[in-house]
Order: structure tokens, then sequence, then C-alpha cells
């Protein structure tokens, strides 16, 4: 998705992330961000137009969990409000397509998750498929494994990682976005989204390459990616970043790699990706996400900032 009838700008963003949060349930973790970001760009929750979210209820450990989180927006009075059990960039991606209303100025998007307190390689088990697959009880680390030496028997890569063990980490992210002449009210450096595209591949590993992201690299055209100075990349295992590297073209181009706390993970790379470009630090930028198992599906948004 490209040259938007309604151009959209990331405004004000904040992300926390801690190992394990123990202290505090998702409302609290949530709450500090969402204010932050509305008193960043001097506006309340009655000034926005559209709120979506981002998370799992498996995660959560209890069905509808999204429900609760929204006692860290206010939502009295009544908002107009969508949730995608998905990680929290998808939620933007939704965000962009709602703020081509001309009704709506204004977005927020946010993602939380606390995986810690369960087994996250036997939780995302749970997205295979649970006749052919979810049998054979593997888990995501397992799958990560199979990928790489996937990637070592090919030839094509040198020095592929070995894979860690699955990253968990507990965290949130909340970003504010706005459109044309809004934006450029809110901040003096609106980040700007030229681009957004989403490819999901066979949920069935057997039927995939999986030594090449054939849709990181649709995504990453359908964006507009080919002239970035940057990456910021989304990767849950280390030697995916050399699949990414390769399907969206970057060769030796800077690339900022995270996994992020699930669910989390790709709205904050997007998140870092703006505030690099509102810092001047580079001027056009990648941000990526993934969601499924090795890298199913994938979301590519193109970053600028300066107009």
């Amino acid at each position: 998705m490209r040259d938007f009838a309604r151009p959209v700008a990331i405004v004000a963003s904040a992300s926390f992330e801690t190992p394990s949060e123990q202290a505090r349930n998702e409302v609290e973790m949530l709450l500090p961000l969402i204010e932050k970001v509305r008193a960043d760009v001097g506006i309340e929750q009655s000034d926005i137009g559209f709120t979506v979210s981002g998370s799992s209820d498996y995660l959560q450990g209890f069905p509808f969990a999204f429900v609760g989180a929204l006692d860290a927006v206010g939502p009295w009075p009544p908002i107009r409000e969508s949730h995608l059990e998905m990680d929290g960039a998808f939620a933007l991606a939704e965000a962009i397509a709602v703020l081509q209303d001309e009704h709506i100025d204004t977005a927020l998007v946010y993602a939380f998750a606390r995986p810690s307190r369960g087994e996250l390689d036997r939780t995302l088990a749970l997205q295979l498929d649970p006749y052919t697959v979810a049998p054979l009880n593997p888990d995501a680390r397992g799958l990560a494994g199979l990928q790489a030496q996937a990637m070592r028997d090919s030839g094509r890569y040198a020095d592929v990682p070995e894979v860690p063990p699955t990253y968990v980490a507990d965290g949130a992210t909340a970003v504010i976005l706005a459109v044309g002449d809004r934006a450029r009210q809110l901040t003096a450096n609106p980040v700007w989204i030229t681009g957004i595209d989403h490819r999901i591949e066979a949920p069935a590993l057997g039927v995939r390459d999986l030594t090449v992201s054939a849709s990181a690299k649709l995504a990453g055209e359908h964006a507009g990616a080919a002239d970035v100075d940057a990456a910021w990349l989304h990767t849950p295992y280390p030697h995916q970043e050399l699949l990414l590297r390769e399907a969206l073209g970057l060769g030796d181009k800077p690339a900022h790699t995270a996994a992020g706390p699930m669910m989390v993970g790709g709205l904050e790379r997007f998140a870092a990706a703006a505030n690099a470009i509102a810092a001047g630090e580079v001027r056009k930028a990648l941000a990526h996400a993934t969601s499924g198992p090795c890298l199913q599906q994938n979301l590519v948004g193109v970053l600028e900032g300066g107009k």
C-alpha cells in the first residue's frame, strides 16, 4: 500500500521492556506509555479518532484479555476501537487504513504482552496445524533450528548462527498516528509512513522453502523499500537477519535487529525507526515485523522525515 490519499505520520511513541514484569498488570504497564504519548503531542483520549491494539489471549492466559487493557486508554466517553490477535505492527497497518476515512485524523496504536508467566515455546506451537504438526510436539526454537539447518544445507549462506533459546520478555509499546496537517500541528518532526505491505506464506512448513523469505520480498517491493538508508528488523532468531537482508535487498546497509517482547516487537521496530528519523540519524528507513513460524508472515513499512 503506497501513495495514500491521506498521508499518515508517526507523531509520538513510547516503549517499555523488562525480562519479567511481576509487580504490574497489563493496565499498569500500558498506562504510563499511553499517558506519555498523549502528553507529548498535547492531546486527550477524546481527541483520538480511532484506537487499535495488538496482543494475544494465549499469552495473557484468558479470553478477551485485551478488553481489560482498555482501562489504560479510558474508554469513556465511548471510543471507536479495534483489536488484533497479532503483533501491534499489524494493528498499525489497520490504523493507517482507517485513517484514510476523512472523518478521522488521529489514531492510538498499542501492543502489550507478558509471556514470561508461561512457556512461550509451547504457547507458540499452538499456531501450528493441529492435525499434522502439533501432535509431533514441536516448539518454536526447534522449528527455528530446522530453518537454520536448511540454510546451512543450502550452501547459500555463510556463518549461519546457532539458534539461541526463544527470547522471552514482557513489555508494551504505544504510538500515535496523525494525518496531513494534523500531524504537522502535533509535532515539528512528523515521520511519514510512505508505504506499508503485509504478505503471508503457507502455514504448512513442508510446502515452503525455508531458505528464503518470499513474503518479505513481496512486502518490501510493494512497500517501496528499494532505497532506504537503514532497516529496523524484527528477528525472533538471529539467523533470520540473513534471510531478511537478502529478501529486502539490504546489502551492507545498517540493520538494527531485535526480537522484542512477543506481540510487541514489530510495533517497537516501527517506533525505533521513527525515533531515529526524528532525531536526524537517517532520512529514510525500513521497519519490519513478522509473525508465525519461520517468518511465515512479514509486514514492511517505509518511513521518511522532512515532508
